[in-house]
Formats: structure tokens, sequence, C-alpha cells
């Protein structure tokens, strides 16, 4: 149905805005209609819709622009299948671990995705182990007693710590030991880095983030290159009811479109942030990869292009002190998520199933498109308003 452009010849970049689109046949339509119905026209051809829950053709569009970002070869039986949302796409992969089977997951990780791990140990289904992913020896380590089936679940950079994994090692000592492994490639986006080709099995994203970019959708997305995979989870979305309403397809779809602008403006405005916010008196701690002391920099520089959107801040003074920060800013909304053309600040820790590993102080922001010396005021009056922050200037602690 749709135009298939010529694949890895081109860019990331211009594959965001050039695929998905309908035949090039005159009077045809550029952008992708959305297909707004719960039943198709019977037909007795291999591979017919028949009914909404099963495919979609709007869905098919945005599937196909993710499966090319994300090098996924579609040509070679992988692809992309759209979600409702980030944690049914997650689902959908945890639920290929067998009954009993074994999860190696991030210490700090998306808060959710730890939950959802949680509550299936607590009732039987799989067993789980945490590990800090930036230890490269502890995740082999951990690999070590594993099985086929079991699965290492990685993110790179963290939710909300920004620690970085060496996903090229990982997922080779991964393979080694005959592990699937999965990246959840939401911080980063596909054209900061492309997991499935350092040898990860699966990519996951919630495409409610950076993929749509405007902070109304709410969706997810699988990415394999393997066929069997891809069958599996499709078959799970279908049986399980997880699908995308095609509007919201389409709207995400839209927001891919400018995910490259979206992105270079908004890494280049958090990598200037990080570097002014570490001589703030009132910031004991600035994580971001960008920043040359940062723990991850060597290894985001060799496996990223660009080190991310989205960093974190630890305030002096506790968690009081960052809830002040965050009530006293005007253009920095407090709002939980991330990746949309608005500029968010979250304390973390309000949530009660983010880890306890994340500090009572941390400031999660999410930069956005804003103008970077606005984005910079505001955080600069709001953190000069804590009250601890003139006394403390003569020491600002390690950095960071």
């Amino acid at each position: 149905m749709h135009d298939s452009p010529a694949g890895s010849a081109w860019s990331p970049e211009t594959l965001a805005v050039a695929a998905g689109r309908p035949q090039r046949t005159p009077d045809a339509p550029v952008n992708a209609p959305v297909e707004l119905t719960s039943t198709f026209v019977a037909s007795t051809e291999p591979g017919a819709r028949g009914y909404a829950r099963f495919a979609n053709p709007t869905w098919e569009a945005l599937e196909e622009v993710l499966a090319l970002l994300e090098d996924a070869h579609p040509a070679g039986g992988g692809g992309a299948r759209a979600f409702a949302s980030g944690m049914a796409a997650i689902s959908a992969v945890v639920e290929q671990v067998p009954v009993g089977g074994l999860v190696i997951a991030p210490s700090s990780a998306y808060n959710t995705t730890l939950g959802l791990l949680d509550h299936l140990e607590a009732t039987g289904r799989l067993r789980q182990l945490r590990v800090p992913v930036a230890d490269t020896g502890a995740v082999v380590a951990a690999l070590s007693g594993t099985a086929p089936g079991d699965l290492l679940w990685l993110e790179s950079p963290t939710n909300p710590m920004l620690e970085v994994a060496d996903l090229p090692a990982l997922c080779a000592a991964a393979r080694e030991a005959g592990v699937r492994t999965a990246v959840d490639n939401t911080f980063a986006t596909p054209l900061v880095q492309q997991p499935l080709a350092v040898g990860a099995d699966v990519v996951v994203h919630s495409v409610t983030k950076y993929l749509a970019g405007h902070s109304d959708v709410v969706m997810g997305a699988v990415v394999t290159r393997d066929p069997e995979v891809l069958a599996a989870v499709t078959k799970h979305r279908t049986v399980v009811g997880a699908i995308p309403g095609p509007f919201e397809a389409w709207l995400a779809l839209r927001g891919v479109r400018t995910l490259h602008l979206r992105v270079e403006r908004s890494q280049a405005s958090a990598a200037e942030l990080a570097r002014r916010l570490v001589d703030h008196p009132a910031v004991t701690r600035v994580r971001h990869p960008s920043l040359p002391t940062d723990p991850g920099h060597e290894r985001a520089r060799s496996q990223m292009r660009g080190f991310g959107s989205v960093l974190s801040i630890e305030v002096r003074g506790g968690a009081a002190a960052a809830q002040a920060v965050q009530e006293a800013t005007r253009l920095w909304l407090p709002a939980t998520s991330l990746g949309g053309v608005e500029s968010l600040i979250e304390r973390r820790r309000r949530h009660p199933l983010e880890p306890v590993v994340v500090p009572e102080e941390l400031l999660r922001l999410s930069v956005g498109v804003e103008d970077v010396e606005d984005l910079w005021a505001d955080l600069l009056q709001a953190l000069d308003a804590v009250p601890s922050a003139a006394a403390a200037g003569e020491d600002r602690g390690e950095q960071r």
C-alpha cells in the first residue's frame, strides 16, 4: 500500500519524513489517511485485514516508519507493531518469557516497567534480578545464571538516573548466554541510537514521548528484526486487544515527521543547561552524559549520536527544596512524562513505584524546544529561591 523508500540508503532524518507515505500516483494524498473503521470487506486473499483488531492501514504507515528508523530490516521479516500504550508494548515483550523464567532488569528504570515485573514476580509468573546496568561486569555475571527463554531488559540512558549501558557488550554477552535482549529506546530515540544494530533482539518505545512529541497521544511500539518475535507480539496484541486507535496512530505519524528537528533542538538545549547547572550552588549533582565528568560520557559518545534531551539534577536541601524548585518554575511545567515540545520538570520520588535508589531530591527535566535562554532564566530564578543556595556557594560538592 505504501511507497517503500530507498530504505537504508537514506538517513534516519530523511526516513522520518519520507517513509510511510501513500503510493505516488496522480492525485494521491501526500499523507496516510485516518482509516476510521472497525471492520473490512471480507476477502480470501492472504493477509486480508478482516477486522480492525488485526490491522489498520494507519497503523501500518506508522509501523513502516518505525521499522525503518530502527533498522529492523522489514525486507528480511523484521518490522514494528504499534500498541495502545508503552506499557502494552512492554507487556507484549515480557509475555514471551516462559513461566518461571528470569528477567534481568536495571536497578533503576522506568518505574511502571519495574512495577510490572514486581507484580508478575509476586504472582509466580516469573523471577527477576535487578542489576546496575552501567556496571557491565555485574550484568555479565548475572547472565551466567540464565537459561534459554530468559530476558535481559535494558534502558540506556536509564530513567531517571541517566546511566549509560554498554549496549554492544551486553547484547553480545546475552546472545552468548542464549538470552533475548530488549532495549527501551524511548529516551534516546532511533535518531540517537539503534539498539538492533548493535545486537539487541527487541526495541520498545513509548510512542507517547518523543516519537509523537506533542503530549497528545498515548501509544507504544515494539520493533524487531526477528520474524518469530514479531509474530509473537502481533498475536499478543490481537488476542489481548492492546491496539491503538487509528486517529492516535495518525497523530503519532505526524509527530514523527518533525522528530529530527525536535531532537536536534532539545538535545542541544539539554547539554547547554547541564553545563550551566553544574555551577549553581543549589545543585549538588547534574546527571547528563554530555558532561565530560559524567560517568557515562565516554560510553555515550562512542555509541550514541548525541546525549539525549533529558537531564536530572539533585537539589541541595533534600526533597522539600527540590519540590520548592519545581513549584517555583513558571515556564517549565510541573508534570510527568517527557519528550514533548514543552519542557517538563518533576520530582520523581513523588511516585510510590519509583525505586528507592532514586534520590528524594532528584528532579527530572525533560527539555523541550523553547528558547534555551528562557528555560535557563526560569530555572535560575527557581533555584536562586532555594534558601540554602547562597550559603552553600563555597561548597558545591563533587561533580557529577
